[in-house]
């Protein structure tokens, strides 16, 4: 506001002199014209015919002044008698006097800084014989504008209270727009969010209520098959995704979860939100995952439930030992039940014995036993090898991923061998340290893997075995093995079927 006042002002100021100017140059040249003007320079004391025209011009005007004075610039007429005779102040006359030019000149003249109507005096054979000068004083224009100072100071002060209660009311309107919030916290929110949304798996694309993307995540651009640089801010849903149901979401406000849909021949699980502001629908957003990733998931619940079924078999395997044990104490045949305990405490010592000798680490000792026991269940022969020693697992080693290696390795390899007779049935697993790596080998006597898919067989959902829920076992060794900066192989084995190899260097991968 203070800034437009002093606008206004300077506007105001300009524009007075502006005209002031203008009305000293009219009345110069008409003053100029005047045949008497010309006909007192004839007579033999100009300034007694011309002082009375001067005096009259000045009062019928409203000028401050009206000075005429000869080609030499000496004064013939002017408002204090005691100056006539002197030359005219101010070198501003050789526009008018040598050139002929009327025009508007600012100067400082005997009276104090002034505005003149500059005009040259020609006689009847087109000379010039003198120059007119009309001129109001600065200070009397800064008077004329202080008459309007008070009210230009009124409207100044009611725009700036006006503008202060309007900055108020908007000011409210906008904090309740934008819940309360001030731009310093609306900024980290608006960091927070594009964070979260770019760190989750799941493509995610926002539509305004026109249809056109407002927000697209990474994962979009993966699961969509499109190039990073490629922009989708602005364009339309259906020219993106011609197969969409956003507009009808849009359209209806209903919301659409775990729908499928084939997305650029992936197939994918998509839910569909509408976003409702003040009750009205300002868009929608869309979130879909590869219902592969959501299958693999599936998978390794699938392999918990498993092993909870094979714990639950064991128990209950247990229970029925136990029921055999407590039938033959109660018929007092305590010699078969001494030799029926004795074998079967013989038997697991043996083998808690054995594995606890070779694998000292709890954790691989315990998913060892774990395999053991599911052998044992499926009447698979399970051998871990004579070599096998592995004293601890390095601590910077996350142990969860060789169990997974472990678990689907083993798993796959009684899979493989479960068409054939019981006693052709085999399994070998060897773990071994040797000081640079860690060495896993787990070989099976079933038919091994078809050449055909080994170049693909850890890249993408490959499986002999029948089921769409297949394929993800080796994927996830891949990845695990990966993780752990290992290297993973398969070849034909000594038992006829296939014997994986994997090496896991201790101290991470020389080449990081």
């Amino acid at each position: 506001m203070i800034f437009a006042g002093l606008s206004f002002y300077f506007t105001i100021s300009e524009a007075i002199e502006e005209q002031m100017g203008k009305r000293a140059l009219n009345i110069a040249v008409t003053t100029a014209d005047r045949p008497d003007i010309v006909q007192g320079f004839a007579t033999d004391s100009p300034h007694v015919s011309l002082q009375p025209i001067a005096d009259e011009v000045q009062l019928q005007t409203g000028a401050e002044y009206v000075v005429i004075g000869n080609a030499e610039g000496i004064r013939y007429t002017h408002p204090l008698p005691d100056r006539i005779g002197q030359k005219m102040v101010g070198d501003d006359n050789e526009r008018a006097i040598s050139q002929g030019e009327s025009y508007v000149s600012e100067a400082v003249g005997s009276l104090g800084p002034s505005l003149r109507g500059k005009a040259p005096i020609v006689d009847g054979q087109n000379n010039i014989i003198g120059v007119i000068s009309v001129g109001f004083l600065k200070a009397d224009m800064t008077s004329i504008f202080m008459q309007y100072a008070d009210s230009i100071l009124v409207i100044v002060l009611i725009a700036i209270a006006i503008g202060g209660v309007a900055s108020m009311i908007l000011s409210k309107n906008i904090k309740k727009i934008l819940f309360g919030l001030e731009p310093a916290e609306i900024a980290s929110l608006f960091i927070e969010r594009n964070t979260l949304i770019e760190s989750v798996r799941e493509g995610i694309i926002m539509v305004n209520k026109s249809g056109e993307i407002t927000m697209a995540n990474a994962s979009a651009y993966e699961v969509l098959s499109l190039p990073k640089e490629k922009k989708l801010i602005g364009q339309l849903i259906d020219e993106v995704l011609p197969n969409t149901l956003l507009p009808q979401v849009l359209l209806t406000g209903e919301q659409q979860l775990d729908r499928p849909m084939t997305i650029r021949g992936k197939k994918t699980i998509v839910n569909r939100i509408p976003i409702v502001i003040n009750d009205e629908i300002a868009g929608a957003v869309s979130s879909f995952r590869l219902q592969s990733d959501l299958d693999g998931l599936r998978n390794e619940l699938t392999q918990i439930r498993q092993y909870a079924d094979l714990l639950r078999s064991q128990t209950h395997e247990n229970h029925n030992f136990l029921y055999t044990i407590s039938g033959l104490i109660q018929l007092n045949s305590l010699d078969e039940a001494m030799d029926l305990i004795h074998s079967e405490a013989k038997e697991q010592q043996s083998l808690v014995q054995f594995v606890t000798n070779r694998l000292q680490d709890p954790l691989l000792g315990g998913i060892v036993i774990g395999l053991f026991n599911k052998a044992r269940e499926l009447k698979v022969k399970f051998l871990l090898d004579e070599d096998s020693y592995l004293e601890k697992l390095p601590s910077y080693l996350e142990k969860s991923l060789f169990v997974s290696i472990l678990g689907n390795l083993v798993t796959n390899a009684f899979e493989a061998v479960d068409y054939l007779p019981e006693n052709e049935r085999l399994v070998r697993l060897l773990f071994v340290d040797n000081g640079h790596e860690i060495l896993i080998e787990v070989e099976d006597s079933g038919k091994g893997v078809d050449p055909l898919i080994l170049s693909t067989l850890f890249k993408e959902r490959i499986s002999t075995k029948n089921g769409n829920d297949r394929g993800y076992g080796l994927v996830k060794v891949y990845g695990n093995v990966h993780d752990l900066q290992g290297e993973i192989t398969m070849e034909n084995g000594d038992f006829g079927g296939a014997l994986f190899i994997i090496s896991i260097p201790i101290g991470g991968n020389e080449d990081d």
